[in-house]
């Protein structure tokens, strides 16, 4: 399906003061003192660049910590915790940490046995999980193996890609149109057209793709849009100056990248997102893998874009329906969650190092993912194959 829709988001050029139930959250806890206006609707004014505040901030609220524990290697991990650990150490905590969270390829048996009867929906993350991480996100490109694994997979149950990215971009980089995207962590939904779905939910309307199908385009931030615009290009501005920093506008979220960014410069770049953060106290930050993500303070996040996608697909009888989400990010934590309550679905986690989640599984890269979504294929052929046209 084309995603790139023709009709304009519903942007709210003048929104109100933020309150209880618009964040989904009690105001006490916003991070800063809420101001009359969130942001101009005018013309944006360059912002020049300007030393960084004290960066004893960045310290303080525990953010360079955050930076500083993304994804380290294991060596690096046990060296900041000052313990000497021998290999079979490593190893018996490895083997403990797959006791509680089992490789999904060694436990595929039971899934497809719990699976039984029931209809699987698949939420697919992007990076880390269809692609390997890399030093440039413009280069996180899945292979063409992968690419028709997904398309195979597609054919027998309903899948979407729940991305960080930006839909088009992570349309872009899939290219498959059997698919449903959501990209901004859920923030730009493009899904199959269920009456229920936008009757339940504001800024949600009616499209087609180019196959005159009709979707459902659900932005639920659409008014953040021109706030979101206008952080990227200050932080474009002010981190020019860091070598390897690498700021990305995802419509409704900006990533600053800081993967190829000497550790000695990390605060600098920290307080940086922190000094523009603080003029928009409607913005949150949440850290990613060698990343800080600027999203809106709404009660939105991937666990609430497989509930609308669900609702969407009209499978929101958990008792017959099995929605399994795969991912190896942070915000997949939020998905995973959602489907542990209840024992509604499972989480699977993508991650070569023991870490805590909200996951039932775990696979190791994106070789083992392109493996288990193989296996759920084969398996379904050979459970209901199809009729040859």
């Amino acid at each position: 399906m084309d995603l790139k829709s023709n009709h304009a988001s519903p942007v709210l050029t003048d929104p109100a003061p933020v309150n209880k139930s618009r964040l989904g959250m009690p105001s006490g806890l916003l991070p800063y003192p809420q101001p009359g206006m969130g942001f101009s609707s005018g013309k944006y004014a360059i912002v020049p660049r300007k030393k960084p505040g004290k960066l004893d901030d960045v310290r303080s609220n525990g953010w360079l910590d955050a930076m500083i524990s993304s994804s380290p290697p294991r060596k690096k991990l046990l060296k900041d915790l000052n313990v000497e650990v021998s290999t079979d150490d490593i190893d018996n905590m490895t083997s403990s940490w797959m006791l509680k969270y089992p490789s999904a390829l060694n436990s595929f048996v039971k899934i497809v046995n719990y699976a039984k009867n029931k209809k699987i929906a698949m939420f697919l993350d992007y990076d880390g999980t269809l692609s390997p991480i890399v030093d440039d996100p413009d280069r996180a490109l899945m292979s063409d193996a992968m690419r028709s694994t997904v398309k195979n997979l597609a054919k027998y149950f309903p899948t979407a890609i729940i991305s960080g990215r930006s839909r088009d971009k992570v349309y872009e980089l899939v290219g498959l149109k059997e698919l449903y995207y959501a990209g901004s962590h859920g923030m730009d939904i493009i899904g199959p057209a269920r009456h229920t779905a936008c009757y339940n939910h504001s800024n949600c309307i009616k499209s087609s793709d180019n196959q005159v199908k009709e979707v459902n385009l659900f932005q639920p931030a659409s008014e953040f849009l021109p706030m979101i615009d206008e952080v990227f290009r200050t932080l474009v501005e002010t981190t020019r100056g860091i070598e390897g920093a690498k700021v990305e506008n995802h419509k409704f979220c900006t990533s600053v990248h800081y993967r190829n960014v000497d550790e000695n410069s990390w605060p600098t770049i920290a307080q940086y997102v922190h000094d523009v953060l603080r003029d928009y106290p409607r913005l949150r930050l949440t850290h990613g893998r060698k990343v800080l993500e600027i999203r809106p303070v709404i009660d939105w996040d991937k666990g609430k874009a497989v509930e609308f996608l669900l609702e969407s697909l009209g499978l929101t009888n958990s008792e017959d329906v099995l929605p399994i989400f795969i991912g190896d990010d942070r915000t997949d934590e939020d998905a995973f969650k959602v489907l542990r309550k209840g024992n509604r679905g499972y989480g699977i986690l993508v991650s070569p190092v023991p870490k805590e989640t909200n996951a039932f599984y775990s696979l190791k890269d994106p070789s083992e993912v392109m493996e288990f979504l193989n296996s759920l294929v084969r398996w379904k052929e050979l459970d209901a194959p199809i009729n040859a046209e």
